[in-house]
């Protein structure tokens, strides 16, 4: 049959809406997005048979089917939905990294109506939006001033811009660092309108070729923490603290990346494990207090709040930033703001481990949680051959590479692990798992307490799912 004949075996929008499987999603979704998978499904069928892949009427309209199905398919798989992290991976940047706690969310519920965003409750007079966060950070870390802006890379593009727009940024060869999604600090020097002027080599770089590449031309000395690598061996660079004391003019700031933004200060947890105290990372207070003159990090991270760059510094730095125009473009907007004050709020009253999920993921110790993998095993034995076996999390999110935690992961060994896998995660309850050799894991330290019965619960229903599959093949 030719391909002009078979193109009138295409069915029409009506004959297409009266099949049941189409009329269910013309019930659940709304008619444009419907018609406009059909529409895609039908030019994709044209295509098809103009190139000859399709010999027989009989496949015209299942395959069209089949196609509008599989769209529907996608566009539900991308929906936002809560999530079971069951990866061991605690700041999981395509899971929104760092969860909120129950204080930063039902700030962020009570702002979402009318909120005084920009209005000094007790004055009647307006104030800088955030400027309550402000002053909760300069209690936290000691600095004089801070801008607010929404991820740390606009933070650093804001800094490069505001203080270094048509000169010269020196930074350490060994600091321009690529981070996620192709995001490369060479680029977004060259977006802001900076020259970078790159010192020492890729291991090791000394403060005396800083002081050698001071010219009239410098507007900034930057230091980039390594974010999601890690060098090691025949390695040095300068502190911040070797940075600052260098001979330079009090033109010249000292700008401190430190991505992650850890706090550093244990005392601020009341019970440190040895785990975690084994762990290092560039410190939001050490850099203040070593005279960095803008210090930036991610909020979203180790301080475990919302999505936001912070920017800490000396005042007559704070103020250039604050009165840049692309600041209006990269503020916070009102939820935001609500959960970063409640996030701050846990860490000045030191409740950060009773309150912070990321700070509860970090202090939970082995035995805590191989006792929640052995009860979820338990639930799950009559169904499938499983275990508990040791572990290691990771930070995730950029922070403390090449450093992990021991844990303890449920392992399920099943016929196909990344057909179970899949289950999990279309599933009523998405859940993410591991895939290690023929097995899934489910590493419980990213997995929150009043997630286990969940968790059982979904493992359970999908193993279910997998073996009658299975036994269909």
């Amino acid at each position: 049959m030719s391909q002009h004949s078979l193109l009138r075996f295409i069915p029409s929008f009506d004959r297409l809406s009266q099949d049941d499987r189409i009329e269910m999603l013309q019930k659940a979704y709304p008619h444009p997005i419907v018609l406009k998978w059909i529409r895609r499904a039908i030019e994709e069928m044209r295509e098809e048979i103009d190139a000859e892949r399709i010999q027989q009427p009989a496949d015209i309209f299942e395959n069209i089917v089949s196609s509008i199905l599989e769209q529907e398919q996608l566009y539900r798989g991308s929906k936002i939905r809560p999530v079971i992290n069951a990866t061991g991976i605690i700041l999981h940047t395509n899971l929104g990294r760092a969860p909120l706690s129950e204080r930063a969310i039902e700030r962020m519920i009570g702002a979402a109506n009318a909120a005084n965003v920009e209005l000094n409750l007790h004055t009647g007079k307006r104030n800088h939006r955030g400027q309550h966060c402000v002053e909760q950070l300069c209690h936290l870390t000691g600095c004089e001033d801070a801008v607010l802006v929404n991820n740390c890379a606009a933070a650093t593009i804001l800094v490069l811009q505001a203080v270094a727009a048509g000169r010269e940024v020196i930074i350490s060869r060994g600091q321009l660092v690529e981070i996620g999604g192709g995001f490369r600090l060479p680029d977004v020097f060259r977006s802001a309108g900076v020259t970078i002027r790159e010192v020492g080599t890729t291991n090791r770089t000394y403060v005396r070729d800083y002081e050698s590449a001071l010219t009239e031309q410098t507007a900034a000395v930057m230091r980039v923490h390594h974010s999601n690598y890690q060098l090691s061996g025949f390695v040095t660079e300068p502190s911040i603290a070797e940075l600052v004391q260098m001979q330079h003019t009090a033109q010249i700031p000292i700008i401190d990346d430190l991505g992650s933004g850890w706090l550093g200060d244990h005392g601020r947890i009341s019970d440190p494990t040895e785990s975690l105290c084994r762990l290092s990372d560039p410190s939001i207070p050490d850099s203040v207090s070593a005279g960095a003159d803008l210090t930036l990090f991610s909020g979203d991270k180790l301080l475990g709040g919302p999505q936001c760059g912070i920017i800490l510094g000396k005042r007559k730095w704070i103020d250039i930033l604050r009165r840049n125009p692309l600041m209006r473009a990269m503020r916070l907007d009102k939820l935001v703001l609500a959960a970063l004050e409640g996030t701050l709020e846990i860490h000045l009253e030191q409740l950060g481990d009773s309150e912070l999920p990321i700070t509860q993921m970090l202090l939970a110790s082995g035995e805590e949680i191989r006792a929640r993998c052995e009860e979820i095993t338990e639930r799950i034995k009559p169904l499938a051959h499983c275990d508990v076996v040791p572990c290691d999390s990771q930070l995730g999110g950029g922070s403390m590479p090449g450093q992990t935690l021991n844990s303890y992961a449920v392992r399920i060994h099943c016929k196909s692990a990344h057909r179970l896998a899949k289950i999990l995660r279309t599933g009523p309850t998405p859940v993410l798992g591991r895939i290690a050799n023929d097995s899934i894991m489910f590493d419980l330290r990213t997995v929150r307490s009043s997630q286990t019965e969940p968790l059982a619960n979904a493992i359970r229903q999908a193993i279910s799912l997998e073996a009658e599959q299975s036994k269909a093949e």
